[in-house]
Parts: structure tokens; C-alpha cells; sequence
């Protein structure tokens, strides 16, 4: 019997759909517009995909949805958990602060019920101070009834996590299993304050999290479709529902994700850099070993500072319905301001009275849609100029993205990517493949599913070979927890760092692993 997987991703213009056989060759593909409150949006799709393909539901097996809902409601301020923030390291953490580099009004919102208990580990996994039980007690009697979700950071948690289980028990002793519980050392890595505030985040997004996979699950029920659902999350693969809902914020950013996995995928190249042009914006990713290349950087979430993993990418502001801003002396500026999901009443080739990037990739004849004669009267030098312009932005985001002179592949997706050239400097070749327009939806839907870790050890102790080996035990047990099939799974990426300012001869080991999804799940 056949078996097919549908793939959504939510964007802020557009929700795509596409419905893959067995061997993920697409049956059918969909474009819908994003709504407000983005569930019917995301009915609409799926409704047109699966009427398109004429696919009988029960043979859809598996669903994934790649969604903004998260990152939204942390930027908007919107629907977030009432939460308390626990961080175990006094005495030794007092003089900073939890909810350090958080916006103001973000700090209002999520730092009602903030406190700092004795505990917490060195470096090497020495115990700081004994924890305050006692004190963790008075809290969660304090706060049972106030809040609905709980962020614990213990200093060093990553090196052992000790403090922050206990702490976890004594929260579900005191409040119940109906208290979301978000723990740091599942969540961001070494840094505290960094971590600390990525913790918070994720315990403020868990209703959120919840309501989007209700949604997505009750979409799925009004087709009757009984598929097993996942999420995708930011480092290209995905994770259960179950896992989701624990850990929200790793779901932050995986629509550009999902773009280049769904690029890598369709330009059947495993190491490139993938241009992904919206309506608003074009962000320019690369892909080693099929995967987005990780950030090194500090990550700003709605303007807090956080450690988590996310991908490395340039935005810039250049997409379909870029508005291109005619000035004295044939002067011009290109955007940023977009006329977004509006681009077909507001280009003047639609009639509207907008002048777009579209507009001047169709008078200058690149691109066939539209009305060409309504911007037949443009100076077509002038035009030239403004296009000349549009590509030297993306050549010189691409230039940002390489770490060698040498020419690389590029690999244009998404819905503007028509407007581009096939022609780029700094790339050896330029492919717009086949579906390109909806890499995200396929993205989502080819996705495997990971497991990450990351510890530190002291060589001195264990040696590095045990230290490697024992870090990806634990990426292939959190990878099989997340739902990977344990014989398809593969080590993707290992990272192994020497800490020079620590004794002992330490270093920091972070290794990735992946797998298939599991087929009998």
C-alpha cells in the first residue's frame, strides 16, 4: 500500500503545502495565503493539497508542520504562560540577576515570580553548595495556583544536571504532573545567563506550543487523517509532539530551516549556500553535510539574549514585494518595507499603484506574470540600474555567508527566487530547481529527527576517546526519545572545543545525531 507524508510550513505571507509519496516525490503542492489566526490557513492548504493529489486520507501517514507560532508570540508579547524562574546558584550567582538582557516589558511579563536558591555545581561537576530543599518547598507552595509553567537554571547544570532534577521532583511533588517544567540542561548550553533566559522563553511559549498542536491535530481530524504528527525544529529535523510541547523554542526560526533542507534536498546537493527569498525578506543560509551550519554567535529572541542552537543566516530586506523607492535624480532606495501578502492588488502589474522588485524584474523581461504593459513605460536604463542593484544585495549577503574565496554552488528557493539571475558572483553554479517555490513545506516533510548534547569533560579524568564516545550515546538515546529510528541512526556532527580558562585539561564535546523517522510509530 501506498503511504504518503504532507508537509506545511506557516510563513508570514504564505502557508505551503506539499503531499510526498513513499520515495518523497511531490504529488502535489500549494501556496495559501497565512491568516491571522494562521489554523485556518493552515485547513485551507491542507484542504487543497490533498483534494489536488486525490489521495484517500488514511493513506497519509505522517504529518509535519513547520510553524512561526512561537517566535510570534514571544515577539508580540501574545498568549504567553504564567511562569515562575528558579535559579539554583546562590550564593555564588547574587550579583547578576536573572533576566539579564531581556527587554523591558519582556521583564515585566515574565519575571513576576523570580528566585535564587543555594545550590549548584562547578565546573567539573563538584557540588557549589548543598541544595536548598527547604527552600524549594517554600516556593512551590508559594507559587501553586500563580503559575502554569516553571523554568529551573542550576549553575552548570550541562556538566550535572543533579540539582535541577531534584528541583524538577520537588515542583511535580508540591504542584502535580499538570505544571509544565522546563529544565536548562535540556535547553541551551554552557553559558548561565544566556541559557537562563532560553529556559525562561521555552517555559513561556508552552501553551502556545500546545494550542498550535491541537490545532494542527484537529486540522488533520476534520480531513480524517490519522497521521502520526511532528514538528519541525531549527536545526533542519523534527521532533514528536510530545517533545514539542516540552521543549517549544527549539521550533524558533525553522521555517528558513526547513527552506534549506528542503533545498539541499531538491538540488540534490549536500554542501552550498541557499538563497530563500519570501515576500519580505531573503535570508541566505548554508548547508554542510546536507544541514544548516550552526550559528556560533549569541541568538536574540524578541530582543532577549539566548545560547540555544539556531542556524547561522543573514536576513535582508529584498523579497517579491520589496517597494522600490523612486527618487530626485534618478536616484533610488530598494525597501525595506514590503507590500507582503498584498503583492497582488498592490504591483503595478496587477494594477495596483506599487512599484515592486517584481515590477522591475517583469519590465525588464526576466520574469513572465502579470501585465507586463502597465510598466512598459518605465526607463528601461533606469530599471537596469535598480535590478543591478537588487542582485549586488544578495551577492554581497552570499560574500558574508563564505568562509573561502573559492566559488560555491547557490541554490535559489522560495516563491521570489524567480526574480533573481542564474548567473551570481562568488558562485560556481545557480540552481533554481523544480518545487523550489515550496522547499519550505518539502523541507518539513523530508525531515529526520535529531537528538543534540553537549557537555564538558575533563581529559584529564575520562580521556577524549570516552568522553567522544559517551557524547554520542546520549545524542543517539535523545535522537531515539525524539522519535528516530535507533538502526538509521548517524552522527552528523561532532564538536570538540579545549577550555583553556579551565584545570584539568577540559574541553567541551557537542555531538549531533539523526535518524529516519520511526516506522512504526
Amino acid at each position: 500500500m501506498s503511504t504518503y507524508r504532507i508537509g506545511i510550513d506557516v510563513g508570514g505571507t504564505h502557508t505551503d503545502a506539499v503531499l510526498l509519496d513513499q520515495d518523497n516525490q511531490v504529488i502535489s503542492e500549494t501556496k495559501s495565503s497565512t491568516t491571522e489566526d494562521v489554523e485556518t490557513g493552515i485547513y485551507t492548504a491542507m484542504h487543497e493539497v490533498i483534494t489536488k493529489a486525490n489521495v484517500s486520507p488514511e493513506h497519509i501517514r505522517y504529518a509535519m508542520l513547520g510553524t512561526t507560532h512561537c517566535t510570534n508570540a514571544i515577539v508580540e508579547r501574545k498568549g504567553l504562560n504564567n511562569i515562575a524562574a528558579v535559579r539554583i546558584g546562590a550564593p555564588a550567582t547574587l550579583a547578576v540577576k536573572p533576566l539579564v538582557g531581556v527587554p523591558e516589558d519582556l521583564r515585566a511579563a515574565l519575571g513576576k515570580h523570580v528566585y535564587l536558591v543555594r545550590g549548584g555545581h562547578e565546573f567539573d561537576g563538584r557540588e557549589i553548595v548543598d541544595l536548598d530543599e527547604a527552600h524549594l518547598y517554600k516556593i512551590a507552595n508559594e507559587v501553586k495556583g500563580k503559575v502554569d509553567s516553571i523554568a529551573i537554571t542550576s549553575v552548570f547544570s550541562p556538566v550535572s544536571t543533579d540539582h535541577e532534577e531534584r528541583a524538577k521532583k520537588i515542583f511535580q511533588e508540591v504542584l502535580g504532573e499538570d505544571v509544565s517544567i522546563s529544565l536548562s540542561a535540556e535547553i541551551g548550553s554552557v553559558g548561565l545567563l544566556e541559557r537562563e533566559n532560553a529556559t525562561i522563553l521555552n517555559a513561556s511559549v508552552i501553551r502556545v506550543a500546545k494550542t498550535a498542536a491541537d490545532g494542527f491535530i484537529n486540522a488533520l481530524k476534520s480531513e480524517n487523517i490519522d497521521a502520526k504528527v511532528f514538528f519541525g525544529q531549527n536545526d533542519g529535523t523534527l521532533m514528536s509532539v510530545d517533545y514539542a510541547v516540552r521543549y517549544p523554542i527549539f521550533t524558533v526560526a525553522c521555517g528558513p530551516t526547513n527552506s534549506l533542507r528542503g533545498a539541499s534536498y531538491l538540488g540534490n546537493l549536500s554542501d552550498a549556500i541557499v538563497v530563500d527569498v519570501g515576500g519580505t525578506t531573503s535570508d541566505v543560509g548554508v548547508l554542510i553535510h546536507s544541514f544548516p551550519r550552526e550559528s556560533s554567535l549569541e541568538v536574540e529572541i524578541g530582543g532577549a539574549r539566548t545560547n540555544f542552537r539556531m542556524p547561522d543566516l543573514i536576513s535582508i530586506g529584498l523579497g517579491g514585494g520589496t517597494i522600490i523607492h523612486a527618487e530626485e535624480n534618478e536616484a533610488f532606495s530598494i525597501g525595506p518595507d514590503s507590500v507582503g501578502y498584498r503583492l497582488p492588488e498592490k504591483a503595478m502589474i496587477f494594477g495596483g499603484d506599487t512599484l515592486t522588485t517584481t515590477d522591475v524584474a517583469v519590465a525588464l523581461g526576466k520574469v513572465d506574470l502579470g501585465d507586463a504593459s502597465k510598466v512598459a513605460h518605465l526607463d528601461k536604463s533606469w530599471l537596469n540600474k535598480v535590478y543591478e542593484k537588487m542582485v549586488e544585495l544578495v551577492e554581497e549577503a552570499i560574500d558574508k555567508m563564505k568562509t573561502t574565496a573559492d566559488p560555491i554552488p547557490v541554490i535559489l528557493v522560495g516563491g521570489g527566487s524567480i526574480l533573481l539571475p542564474t548567473e551570481l558572483k562568488g558562485a560556481s553554479q545557480v540552481l533554481r530547481p523544480e518545487h523550489s517555490g515550496v522547499a519550505n513545506a518539502i523541507g518539513s516533510a523530508i525531515s529526520q529527527v535529531s537528538g543534540q548534547v553537549e557537555r564538558i569533560y575533563l581529559l584529564d579524568e575520562v580521556g577524549r576517546e570516552h568522553a567522544l564516545e559517551s557524547a554520542k550515546s546520549e545524542a543517539k538515546a535523545t535522537a531515539v526519545n525524539a522519535g528516530a529510528e535507533p538502526e538509521s541512526l548517524v552522527i552528523v556532527d561532532v564538536e570538540d572545543v579545549p577550555l583553556a580558562y579551565l584545570p584539568g585539561n577540559a574541553t567541551r564535546v557537542r555531538v549531533k545525531a539523526a535518524g529516519e523517522l520511526q516506522r512504526n510509530a
